[in-house]
């Protein structure tokens, strides 16, 4: 038995996926994206529950306000309701020891252990496991003051690449040729008793690429890349990601196999060694330098908007490879199956986005006569019947086609039909791989 299953069993009803009881924790466009893709793949939606859900979740599965973060509580509601499969969504509920207490009463979770899922609550400790297994990374400093944090970002040199160590809901990191930017930065998050790693620059393409881990074999997904910069040609602020497209054309051939053999699981089994074995999705931020691949970041989780793009082109059941995951059968399935077609995601984001938040705005314009086109809720609330944007990224609209001019297309003429005062988005997501033809 693969290590991370230890106590618990196969699951009775792996033929019948529609009957199987899910619970997913999460309320953003990710947990949506896991949902559909669930749908899609065979899951009966009755058989779905989300906690706590958003407004476009409540109209397709059942939703109940549990503390996402609470392990007693979300414990005993999947006890009291016989559920067979737990999918952990957020980072949060991750650090907070929500897997570990689903575990030890048998109930088969994909996320990891608290410990485990240091790999991203802690940038740090990420490091240390690379260092160790022998990952390709860039050069790092840890610093717990400003002077300590100067004196690194003098040794590395402009641009500068300020991390902080810990969760931030994605806006710890900073890239800037600003010196005293980077320092404010590192200075707000030394503030909150975080440490900070200043980094070397990495300059080539960005991937992200995740993995299904068991704690012992790991299982690719398809490549995608997303879009941090809150405005188009990657000017402004970073943002938890504002788009995605998927797959890569221009990866070199061998891409997935290298950062498998490379990256992921060295680091499994590390993990491994450590005592802390990785059961859940392993997300691998990568960079493709002119000196090979390197790894930016590690995350715990389903990346999001990357979740969006990757999971609309999975042909596998989901369900399946979620549950084999969490009871240590990977080894088992065959590398998952994905559609030939494209798929991109535009992400709408409310006014002010990502400095300020502005107040909760009625969104129209969702309803979509187009095969193509696919929505995400992630900051929304259903209040009678209508629809509200509650701030930060609101939705993401999914487009999927032959290819990335059409499917860009589909995308940004859905998107233009949503009506949400002081929203924004990009309007180049995907441009540089559009092929400028229908197909």
């Amino acid at each position: 038995m693969s290590l991370g299953a230890s106590s618990i069993g196969a699951h009775p009803n792996l033929d019948k996926l529609d009957l199987m009881k899910i619970l997913v924790l999460g309320a953003g466009a990710r947990e949506h994206a896991i949902i559909k893709a669930l749908i899609r793949t065979g899951t009966d939606a009755v058989n779905i529950t989300c906690a706590p859900g958003n407004g476009g979740i409540s109209q397709e599965v059942n939703t109940v306000p549990l503390n996402q973060n609470d392990p007693t509580a979300v414990t005993a509601w999947a006890e009291e309701n016989k559920t067979e499969l737990v999918i952990i969504g957020p980072e949060a509920p991750l650090v907070a020891g929500v897997s570990d207490a689903l575990r030890a009463a048998g109930i088969p979770v994909f996320g990891p252990s608290k410990a485990a899922a240091a790999l991203e609550g802690s940038k740090a400790f990420a490091k240390e496991v690379m260092a160790a297994a022998g990952v390709p990374t860039g050069m790092t400093r840890k610093c717990v003051d400003l002077s300590e944090v100067e004196s690194a970002l003098d040794e590395f040199g402009a641009p500068f690449v300020v991390k902080a160590d810990g969760l931030a809901a994605g806006k710890g990191v900073i890239v800037t040729s600003d010196k005293t930017a980077a320092l404010d930065h590192a200075k707000a998050f030394l503030g909150q008793g975080m440490q900070i790693l200043v980094e070397e620059f990495l300059e080539g393409e960005e991937v992200s690429l995740f993995f299904l881990s068991d704690g012992e074999t790991v299982l690719p997904l398809s490549p995608a890349q997303d879009f941090k910069r809150a405005y188009d040609f990657d000017e402004g602020p970073n943002t938890g990601g504002m788009g995605a497209y998927s797959p890569l054309p221009w990866l070199p051939e061998g891409f997935v196999e290298e950062v498998q053999n490379k990256v992921a699981l060295p680091t499994v089994r590390e993990l491994v060694r450590l005592g802390t074995p990785f059961v859940g999705l392993l997300y691998c931020g990568l960079i493709v330098t002119k000196n090979g691949i390197r790894v930016i970041e590690f995350n715990a989780r389903f990346g999001d908007p990357e979740t969006q793009v990757v999971l609309r082109r999975l042909v596998t059941p989901l369900a399946g490879l979620l549950h084999k995951s969490a009871t240590g059968q990977l080894a088992t399935e065959m590398e998952p199956e994905f559609l030939e077609q494209v798929a991109i995601t535009v992400v709408l984001a409310s006014e002010g986005y990502p400095i300020s938040s502005a107040p909760d705005r009625e969104i129209t314009g969702l309803e979509m006569d187009d095969e193509h086109i696919e929505i995400a809720h992630a900051a929304t609330k259903l209040v009678e019947d209508k629809l509200f944007a509650t701030g930060g990224r609101v939705l993401s609209v999914v487009s999927i086609a032959k290819s990335f001019h059409k499917a860009r297309k589909h995308a940004y003429k859905a998107i233009e039909q949503i009506k949400l005062e002081g929203s924004h988005y990009r309007t180049d997501i995907a441009l540089k791989v559009d092929e400028g033809k229908d197909d």
